[in-house]
């Protein structure tokens, strides 16, 4: 496992801060209705989840040329990452509402982004080579969530907080792997793994 201390750049272009701009827009006034993120959190929109989810640029390989993300709910990271990336993501989630919300985030921003509304395990995709995840289960339930939809040679990118030790410890019971541990620049405390060479034990 190795460790960096650098953190990745979130630079965007005018016209990609403009259209998480107006991402960001939408979901404030979708939040009104359903619960996209809390409450607390609306005046921190770009520092807490879209800068948050941006700091996963520079560790998408460069070859990449689709991607999954689990549990989209408000499109953290792969909206705000399709957005800036323009690559194509698939955005997974089970909440019949967060999937409206996505479709209309992606269409309103030109995301190429398509939305499935169903929960992870019942999902019929081919494997991509980059999965990422944001806040949504430990790491060994999701490596056993995102082993089918990864293609050879893929990445999973998983951001996580002060438990990513116990969980990697929990993790490499089940699954062998290499991990790259770069630390947060949006969260005290939170780390980025990157993924590679996954393997059940």
């Amino acid at each position: 496992m190795s460790v960096s201390r650098e953190t990745p750049g979130i630079d965007v272009s005018r016209e990609t801060r403009a259209r998480l701009d107006a991402f960001a827009a939408l979901l404030l006034r979708w939040n009104s209705r359903i619960n996209l993120v809390s409450r607390g959190d609306e005046a921190d929109i770009s520092s807490r989840h879209i800068d948050d989810s941006l700091q996963l640029l520079n560790l998408i390989p460069s070859a990449t040329q689709r991607a999954i993300d689990l549990g989209s709910g408000a499109g953290f990271p792969g909206l705000v990452l399709a957005i800036a990336t323009r690559i194509p993501f698939d955005l997974v989630d089970s909440d019949q509402r967060k999937c409206a919300f996505l479709r209309e985030a992606a269409r309103a921003t030109q995301a190429p982004a398509k939305v499935h509304a169903t929960r992870i395990e019942a999902a019929k995709l081919e494997p991509a080579t980059l999965i990422t995840a944001r806040a949504l289960a430990p790491l060994k339930t999701l490596l056993d969530l995102a082993a089918p939809l990864l293609a050879k040679g893929g990445v999973c990118i998983f951001p996580k907080g002060e438990s990513a030790d116990r969980e990697i410890e929990e993790a490499s019971a089940a699954w062998t792997m290499r991990i790259e541990r770069i630390i947060s620049r949006t969260d005290r405390g939170g780390v980025i793994l990157r993924i590679s060479e996954v393997t059940r034990v």
